[in-house]
């Protein structure tokens, strides 16, 4: 489907259209997220970024402000993630007016939205402020993140049923 964005030009107080159809690439040079949280989240993003560090062909670019980082995801493809932490593993963003919204959007563009375990849209919400931990962008970074999750949940499944 694709998306459409038009620009401000001030000097005539109107909006211009500037690009057709963007749909955000499979794959992305960039890895966003907030690295000063790193040794509260579970070990499955630890490992990721880990593994980002480690191959070439990655690189951080995290501003802190998530429509501009989410936008910059949406033109140049990669990973924003904002994961939940030990403490609180449903994160800090809210599905119904934050999460959800933009995996929605991403959708439209060709990407992909998660918790990290399931579809972020087929989150059914249990109460109105709801959090949810939140991998979204290209389709195979999105991807790429959620095998290092599944990977610690079949470790930890084996550890429970041995």
């Amino acid at each position: 489907m694709g998306y459409i964005l038009f620009t401000l030009d001030p000097s005539l107080g109107e909006f211009i259209l500037t690009a057709e159809n963007i749909q955000v690439p499979q794959h992305g040079p960039t890895y966003s997220v907030n690295e000063g949280n790193f040794w509260q989240w579970e070990e499955s993003i630890r490992d990721f970024t880990r593994y980002v560090h480690r191959h070439e062909g990655y690189s951080l670019r995290y501003s802190g402000a998530l429509v501009g980082d989410f936008h910059r995801i949406l033109m140049q493809g990669g990973v924003f993630l904002y994961p939940g932490t030990v403490k609180k593993p449903a994160g800090k963003l809210r599905l119904l007016y934050e999460t959800a919204p933009l995996a929605f959007l991403i959708e439209q563009a060709g990407g992909r939205a998660s918790t990290g375990t399931e579809r972020l849209l087929d989150v059914v919400p249990s109460e109105l402020h709801q959090r949810t931990p939140l991998v979204i962008g290209s389709t195979e970074d999105v991807q790429l993140v959620e095998s290092f999750i599944q990977e610690r949940l079949r470790e930890q499944a084996a550890i429970a049923s041995s």
